[in-house]
């Protein structure tokens, strides 16, 4: 009971801290190092606390089998999800709809949406009085390893073993649902990479190419700004948004090493590669390449967006689930739209295939056991039918299920997944990697970054402290 109550005390701290905890990052990519293909090794490092046995069902799972007892009489299944609207709600209520229908097991699932920014402080709140739903989606890493230590994540070993899931999921996305060698969630939705989408007509009206280094992207920047064009379209309300420029410059500069040595103690986040992020930003504010009052426009309301449908922006750096929000908005426009992966830093020996994301980007966990844990998991388990795949597809998403390729025809999708395939390994969202708390004080670092209010070595120093406060608790 104590080490449970450790980890549930870490959560509502989380939650205490949190104003605004948002995913990236759909935001959310392979399990969580970036120090290995699939990021499998996040798993041993990522949330290595001690309130889970090395077999999944210690302390936490015991008390959590308890606590779920209440919760098991009822025959309603409440699943909780960020699928408030297209392309992602037809594609959570697909499963939910299809199961309802189709069930014997006397279950009935009902999908409670929540919007994207403010869903996580909603399910952090609720594990903390102890009030988790049946089924929720999470972006894996940090945060769903203490949610599974706090005793609100059932593995599912058994279940997995012989199902479609199995039979079907990219061994990438498996390996982000797995911790402490056992099964913990089902990857649904999207691979999700962060990159640049672009205006293709602006860049021809322009005379402009992709860049291939962050100079030629600047030289890019300096032809938008002459022209009285943003060149990049960001809402940084939300901070993860802003994060993933953050993210992007420092692992171009200094590859995957750095981040993981600095989150497990063994380095420091005023390492030179963070540094140099943050000066590239604050140059970049300073100099036009992002819109006016940035940290206080809202991604959620599509403000980055519109200034893309406007025209008045020319890139956008976001998640790769961009393709569905163009799509759902306008066809016609996304006719325009072209896709490239975040540029080299000049000079630099980082791979410049590696790439930051989640192969999944949501995935359900499951907090019932026993008839309703079985039932909630058939649910889950539609999300791998074949017409579901077929409609994550025709949504604009590239569900992680071996053999997409051969249904992916849209040219923008084909560029996403052939970076996704051809990157030597993928790391997770910063966010979604470090703890929560953690997390929380690396997206307001980055906020104040943008709006010059923090220098970066104050911003890092900050990190830092944040990270040797953490490790030095746990």
């Amino acid at each position: 009971m104590k080490k449970r109550w450790r980890a549930v005390v870490s959560l509502s701290l989380a939650a205490a801290m949190t104003a605004s905890l948002c995913a990236g990052c759909g935001g959310s990519g392979t399990s969580g190092t970036g120090a290995t293909d699939a990021g499998t090794q996040a798993a041993a490092d990522g949330a290595d606390t001690d309130a889970a046995t090395a077999d999944g069902a210690g302390d936490a799972g015991e008390t959590k089998a308890a606590d779920a007892g209440a919760n098991n009489d009822s025959k309603e299944i409440i699943f909780w999800n960020i699928g408030t609207e297209d392309p992602d709600k037809s594609i959570m209520q697909y499963a939910v709809d299809k199961f309802n229908s189709e069930t014997q097991s006397g279950y009935t699932v009902t999908s409670v949406p929540t919007q994207n920014d403010t869903y996580k402080e909603k399910l952090v709140i609720a594990m903390s009085s102890g009030e988790c739903p049946d089924m929720y989606t999470s972006w894996s890493g940090g945060p769903m390893f203490e949610y599974i230590d706090s005793g609100y994540g059932q593995p599912i070993d058994d279940l997995f073993k012989g199902s479609k899931v199995e039979e079907k999921a990219m061994d990438a996305a498996v390996a982000q649902s797995t911790y402490k060698d056992h099964i913990y969630a089902v990857p649904v939705l999207n691979v999700s990479i962060s990159g640049i989408f672009y205006n293709k007509e602006m860049f021809e009206k322009y005379n402009l190419e992709v860049p291939k280094t962050v100079s030629e992207l600047e030289k890019v920047c300096d032809t938008f700004v002459e022209n009285g064009i943003t060149p990049f379209a960001l809402a940084n309300a939300s901070k993860w948004t802003g994060s993933m420029y953050f993210m992007s410059l420092a692992t171009r500069y200094g590859g995957l090493e750095p981040f993981s040595k600095a989150a497990d103690g063994t380095g420091s986040f005023e390492d030179e590669c963070f540094k140099y992020a943050g000066d590239k930003i604050q140059d970049w504010v300073k100099k036009g390449y992002f819109p006016e009052g940035v940290n206080s426009l809202s991604e959620d309301d599509g403000q980055a967006r519109q200034l893309m449908y406007q025209e008045s922006a020319g890139m956008l750096l976001c998640g790769s689930w961009y393709t569905g929000n163009f799509q759902n908005d306008s066809k016609e426009f996304y006719e325009k739209i072209g896709w490239f992966s975040f540029p080299a830093v000049d000079g630099s020996d980082a791979d410049a295939s590696i790439q930051i994301g989640t192969i999944g980007d949501q995935f359900i966990s499951f907090n019932c056991t026993d008839d309703k844990l079985k039932a909630a998991f058939e649910c889950a388990e539609h999300y791998y039918d074949d017409e579901a795949t077929q409609l994550m597809v025709d949504k604009g998403k590239i569900p992680p299920v071996k053999g997409v390729e051969s249904l992916i025809t849209d040219p923008v999708a084909k560029d996403i997944l052939t970076a996704a395939n051809d990157a030597s390994s993928t790391q997770l969202w910063y966010d979604q990697y470090l703890p929560p708390a953690v997390a929380e004080v690396h997206k307001d670092t980055c906020q104040e970054i943008f709006g010059l209010t923090m220098t970066p070595d104050e911003a890092n120093k900050k990190l830092q402290e944040a990270m040797q406060s953490y490790l030095a608790d746990k």
